[in-house]
């Protein structure tokens, strides 16, 4: 008869020992709490059975050679790569678009204050054009419509001073052709006078426009004529519209419209 092992009630087999160890183990590990308990030292009381089950069960730490990024991190960095770039390209557009609406405002500025510059300029230039053509004009006008025949050659003469370009030429052959053989054959006397109110004042006369060169006036002038063709003096109430033009002596008469 063969023999049978006894084992008291204290004594377990070796399967039932490496179980309860491993059972221990997980039950330590699932107490612990933080990155310590992972990295704690193995506990040197514990069987070599319980320290192997332990090793069995435990799963491994990836080390940092193993730690692969997942995809979506591995996407993220060119990712924001490459709007960084695209940003800065469209920021720099932008820039130069503004910088280009900003020149255009400079300029489209620069030519309006010159714009008004020049109209300024103008402005007051053509203001003292009006001034000096009414001045001009109200001198010239007695002298210009008025003649002797006792002294043709000093009026006529004089009469030119006041008077420029083509209208001159034409008032010179006007009077050397017609009016001095009528006005020395019937002793013509006309004095021509700009009309004065009668309590006195400015002559009556206005600037109708005027620009820094050219400006026209309109008088109210009147001639008195005497000749032997007329019993007593006649006196003609005449409206005339005289144009004067900046000339390097100052402003001249260029044309005589009887109105």
């Amino acid at each position: 008869m063969a023999n049978s092992t006894v084992r008291g009630p204290g004594v377990a087999s070796p399967g039932r020992r490496s179980m309860a160890a491993a059972a221990r183990a997980a039950a330590r590990r699932t107490e612990r709490v933080g990155p310590e308990a992972d990295t704690a030292a193995p506990d040197e009381s514990a069987s070599p059975d319980e320290t192997a089950a332990s090793e069995v069960i435990k799963p491994a730490a990836p080390d940092d050679a193993s730690q692969a990024r997942r995809p979506d991190d591995q996407q993220a960095g060119p990712v924001l790569d490459a709007e960084a770039p695209v940003a800065d390209a469209a920021h720099g557009r932008r820039r130069g678009r503004i910088c280009a609406v900003l020149a255009v405002l400079v300029a489209v500025l620069l030519a309006a204050v010159a714009v008004l510059g020049s109209t300024y300029g103008d402005g007051r230039r053509a203001d003292g054009a009006r001034t000096q053509a009414l001045a001009a004009a109200t001198q010239a006008a007695p002298i210009v419509l008025s003649y002797d025949y006792r002294r043709l050659n000093q009026d006529f003469a004089a009469a030119r001073d006041h008077l420029t370009g083509t209208f001159r030429d034409e008032y010179r052959r006007t009077t050397t052709t017609v009016v001095a053989p009528t006005a020395a054959k019937y002793h013509g006397v006309v004095k021509a006078t700009v009309v004065k109110p009668p309590g006195g004042g400015a002559p009556a006369a206005s600037v109708v426009s005027a620009s820094p060169d050219k400006a026209v006036v309109l008088l109210f002038v009147n001639q008195v004529t005497t000749s032997t063709q007329v019993t007593g003096p006649r006196v003609d109430l005449n409206r005339v519209r005289m144009t004067l033009t900046r000339t390097d002596a100052g402003w001249k008469v260029s044309a005589v419209d009887a109105l």
